[in-house]
């Protein structure tokens, strides 16, 4: 079996819904983020895949490639896990490099929130009248039997704080680390070869806080009517954003001439309650860990998605020595969460981090609608 190694990556500055990317769709705001990969690596590219979860549908991420002027022959193919799209791509590029199928992948993912299209039931649907009828319109897919509503994920994320015992002032403090370590990252330029101007005059990233207090957050109102716990900070915004990684085999690394940035040593995913899919962002770093006779003192790195803070609480819980190596940078409470973006940037921040830290192992995970964990295990090569 072939090795695969990180040989390149790059994320888009992350916009907020309807703020600096709002007339961009996503497809060109992929584009435009593939085009600084192009060149480098055009006669190599065996393959492109992409996660995106609330595009236009169709294969956007190969529109995306025509976009970008890439070469025709090169395919390509959208990958839809919701929030684990981008990570769960990078994990597939990774099993063809080892399986012979490619030596040189492009994987990650894009979304724009902002130019999301409005869906609806069709007339001949069972549940159109129960959904609307003429009015059945809607953003947010159907994640489990029998519930589909726009707020899924929230109340999902509610129900997980209650059955866990995690009350509100137990989130704040995740907020507060969040922005700051997000702008501390930002003033010392650390992710500067990481988050490119993909767009001209879009040089930020939109949703971290210079001031971030905890009188703030305590005057903040509930998000969910007869909610107590989820509040308008400690969930994630709805943004966009890109980010892609080059993977390859270590014979295409040779040839090329490329350091590897890191190794890709391994992939899963797990199934959890679709109702209170935040548990599986845990869940699936245990299984990880698990699979490859790991515990998290062999760890140098975690970065799981912070699409909420109770996320952050579950970790805590089951990792507590871990604190000072989990989310360094900052998270998603801070930057954002650009769907199917998301695993692309927390795998650039891990392997930064790595770097950073002259760390070994890195765990990256993802809690995805519908109860779906997935996570990755990435070494430094360095």
């Amino acid at each position: 079996m072939n090795k695969v190694y990180v040989l390149d990556g790059a994320r888009s500055f992350i916009g907020v819904e309807n703020s600096m990317y709002r007339h961009v769709p996503a497809e060109k705001l992929a584009a435009s983020l593939l085009i600084k990969l192009r060149e480098k690596y055009r006669d190599s590219i065996d393959f492109v895949i992409a996660g995106n979860a609330v595009g236009a549908g169709g294969n956007i991420a190969r529109l995306a490639l025509l976009e970008a002027d890439f070469p025709q022959n090169i395919p390509a193919v959208t990958l839809d896990l919701q929030c684990g799209s981008g990570l769960e791509a990078i994990s597939l590029a990774a099993a063809k490099i080892i399986s012979g199928q490619a030596n040189l992948v492009l994987a990650g993912g894009f979304e724009s929130s902002s130019t999301a299209p409005r869906r609806a039931y069709h007339r001949n649907h069972p549940e159109y009248e129960a959904y609307g009828g003429e009015a059945s319109f809607y953003s947010v897919a159907k994640f489990s039997p029998g519930e589909h509503v726009r707020t899924a994920m929230l109340e999902g994320a509610e129900r997980t704080a209650l059955s866990e015992g995690v009350k509100r002032e137990d989130l704040d403090h995740w907020v507060l680390e969040s922005h700051a370590k997000a702008l501390r990252t930002r003033e010392q330029g650390t992710l500067r070869d990481i988050a490119l101007e993909v767009i001209a005059g879009c040089d930020k990233d939109e949703g971290i806080r210079t001031r971030m207090t905890e009188r703030f957050l305590k005057r903040l109102p509930p998000v969910l009517k007869g909610g107590t716990v989820l509040t308008a900070a400690n969930t994630c915004l709805t943004n966009d954003g890109a980010a892609f990684l080059v993977l390859a085999s270590g014979e295409t690394a040779e040839r090329l001439g490329i350091r590897p940035l890191a190794e890709f040593v391994d992939g899963t995913e797990i199934g959890g309650d679709p109702r209170m899919s935040p548990k599986t962002a845990v869940s699936v770093v245990e299984n990880l860990l698990s699979r490859n006779q790991m515990t998290e003192k062999d760890i140098s790195i975690f970065e799981c998605n912070e699409a909420f803070a109770v996320i952050d609480e579950l970790f805590m819980r089951r990792f507590p020595g871990a604190l000072d190596k989990y989310n360094i940078f900052g998270g998603a409470l801070a930057y954002g969460h650009p769907y199917g973006a998301s695993g692309g940037i927390i795998s650039l921040h891990a392997i930064q981090g790595l770097k950073e830290r002259n760390g070994e192992y890195a765990v990256c995970s993802i809690a995805a609608a519908g109860g779906v964990g997935t996570a990755i295990l990435l070494k430094n090569s360095d």
